[in-house]
């Protein structure tokens, strides 16, 4: 490329980091409104959160339309293609994150008038704050080219999986000692299954990080923990 194609280039590189720390800004602030919802049970917050959705429904249109224009115009190789084609992958993930924070503000309001008492309320609390350190930190990554960080998040996967695992388990003895914690315990239910995939799409962003820096997957299989429970949730 010439010199004049080169830093035009560099431009719409540094404009795509620029909307994707945007963006996951974003999503990180979404998953803090959904848990002071799950905290708090306040409608007018989830509404907010709702809404907010758009906003990155949006900006991720935005960064596609940036990078497959890119693509088009300055015709990439090796390390600067995968530049772009991380930034696809990870707008796409972030996006979901998105959709899946409104999720939990979803579910996590219709427990108002529910029995606030069961305390596996604040297991999925904090799940939720496991998963938010875990976003910051993959993002974090990212921003810097972290290998570590993002091989940090992608191993602690099982972790997250473990904690579902464990509310689901608590939730059924809930619903099975008293049948009027059954209404509370399935929207607490889908607020964890919601919060577990929220950290699948982090580690998503983890193996994104691997690639962009090394040009190939991660070279092991990705941990998980027992998924029976969790294959059953997603039904």
């Amino acid at each position: 490329m010439s010199e004049h194609t080169a830093k035009a280039f560099d431009l719409d590189l540094q404009e795509l980091r620029k909307m994707i720390a945007e963006m996951g800004g974003l999503t990180e602030r979404q998953i803090m409104e959904s848990l002071g919802v799950l905290e708090y049970h306040d409608a007018a917050r989830a509404q907010r959160v709702i809404a907010a959705d758009l906003g990155i429904d949006a900006l991720q249109r935005e960064i596609e339309d940036k990078a497959v224009l890119t693509i088009a115009r300055r015709q990439p190789m090796a390390v600067d293609l995968r530049e772009l084609v991380g930034a696809l992958r990870l707008c796409n993930d972030l996006e979901r994150i998105g959709d899946l924070a409104k999720n939990v503000a979803k579910r996590a309001a219709l427990l108002e008038g529910e029995s606030h008492s069961l305390r596996v309320s604040r297991g999925v609390q904090h799940m939720g704050a496991v998963v938010l350190a875990q976003l910051k930190q993959v993002l974090d990554s990212y921003a810097s080219r972290d290998l570590e960080k993002a091989l940090a998040v992608w191993r602690g996967d099982e972790e997250i999986d473990a904690l579902c695992i464990s509310i689901f388990r608590e939730l059924l003895t809930y619903m099975l000692e008293d049948p009027r914690n059954i209404t509370s315990c399935i929207h607490l239910l889908f607020c964890a299954k919601n919060i577990e995939r929220i950290g699948d799409h982090a580690t998503n962003v983890a193996e994104t990080v691997y690639y962009m820096v090394e040009g190939r997957t991660i070279p092991q299989t990705r941990p998980k923990g027992d998924d029976t429970v969790l294959a059953a949730l997603s039904r």
